[in-house]
Order: structure tokens, then sequence, then C-alpha cells
């Protein structure tokens, strides 16, 4: 079977793994024991403009695709629909969900969100119609300066995470465990969510490796 005659399942991968990848943020941002580094940077640049994380995580997005251009990056379907539908499901998430005072339900809420997040990521990436315009600018960069996938997105990173810190946004255990989970996770799902190539081959699996150093975040 073609890649072609599978792209209806890809594209059911994308828009899940995409909404789902901002239901576990906004997981994340009710739990309220840290976040992913860009959501820190995204909480307290809505802290300072008084604009929902969500819309910002649009803004912010569409500004770092900009950034593709002198690049030389091409998005993908993934790469639009991503500075999107990701924003969108988030705030509509924390319309939904009700704020968490005990620990009791904000620990959970916080494990659900990065097991999610993980999952979220195995199936947008695994659809292959486009990386994420973060981690486009992390594979653009690499190519220009030559410098390692880890440690541009390791130095990006800290200074997205201080700025935001700085701005109000949250920075805790959950920021912790989530840099050190994601990659294992990612791993995972990405071989479980797969789309096998027309040879029979698996492209996803083949390159799990290098996008571990991509999802480390």
């Amino acid at each position: 079977m073609s890649t072609k005659s599978r792209l209806p399942r890809r594209l059911i991968q994308l828009y899940v793994g995409l909404a789902l990848y901002g239901v576990s943020s906004a997981l994340l941002v009710v739990a309220g024991l840290g976040l992913e580094p860009w959501n820190v940077l995204h909480q307290g640049l809505a802290e300072l403009t008084g604009l929902t994380i969500g819309v910002v995580s649009i803004i912010v997005g569409a500004a770092v695709l900009l950034l593709w251009i002198p690049l030389r990056q091409r998005p993908g379907l993934g790469t639009v629909s991503n500075v999107f539908v990701v924003g969108l499901a988030m705030d509509g998430t924390l319309a939904l969900v009700p704020d968490a005072h005990s620990l009791a339900v904000r620990i959970p809420l916080m494990l659900t969100g990065i097991l999610l997040n993980g999952a979220a990521t195995g199936l947008y990436i695994a659809a292959r119609l486009g990386p994420g315009p973060r981690d486009g600018l992390m594979t653009g960069l690499h190519r220009r300066t030559g410098r390692s996938i880890r440690l541009l997105r390791t130095a990006i990173e800290i200074v997205v995470v201080a700025t935001g810190f700085a701005l109000g946004g949250t920075v805790g255990v959950g920021t912790v465990l989530y840099a050190v989970s994601i990659g294992p996770l990612a791993q995972l799902f990405l071989r479980m969510f797969d789309v096998p190539s027309a040879s029979g081959g698996s492209t996803v699996v083949a390159t799990v490796q290098p996008r571990r150093a991509i999802l480390r975040r």
C-alpha cells in the first residue's frame, strides 16, 4: 500500500495528535506544578499581555515559523496545523477543566499531562506531514550552523524557560519531569503509531534516535 493511500490515516493521526498535545499542555497548566519549556514562555507572555495562553502559543508559533524563511525550511501541512490546533485545543480544554487546588488532584493531572503529551507527540510526528515550528527551527539552525541539535535545543530552551519564568511562567517539578521523560515517551509512541512506508519498512523507527534529540524538551 502506498504512502498516498495511507493519507486518511496520517491526517487523522496528525489532527488527533495535535489536539491531544493541546489538551496535555492544558492539563499541565491546571496542575500548576511546572510546564514544558515553551509553555513557560507562553504563560509568561500571557500574564504580561492579558491574552490566553493558547492565543500566545499561536502567535509565538507563527513568529517562529517566520524564522524558517532565512533558514530555507519548508513547512508542511502538519507545521501550519501545529501553529493553530495546539493553541485552540489548549484554550478549549482550559475553559472546560476546573481549577485544581489539592495535590491529590494536581499530581495525577501533571502525570497524565506528561504521558498524554508523549502519546500526542508520537501521533503527530509519525504522521510525517511536517514538523512543528519549534522543531523545524532547531533542525534548520542545525543545518545552517553545523551545531548539534541537542546543543541548539538546550541553549534556546534555557533562554525560553528563563524568559518565561521572569515573566511569571510556572517552572517546577513538572518541568523537570517533562524534560527527562519526553524523549523515552516520544520514542515509545513513535514506534507504536508509525505509519509503514510503501516498501513495508518503518521510516519513523529508522529515525527515532535523531528525533529523540529533537524531542528533548
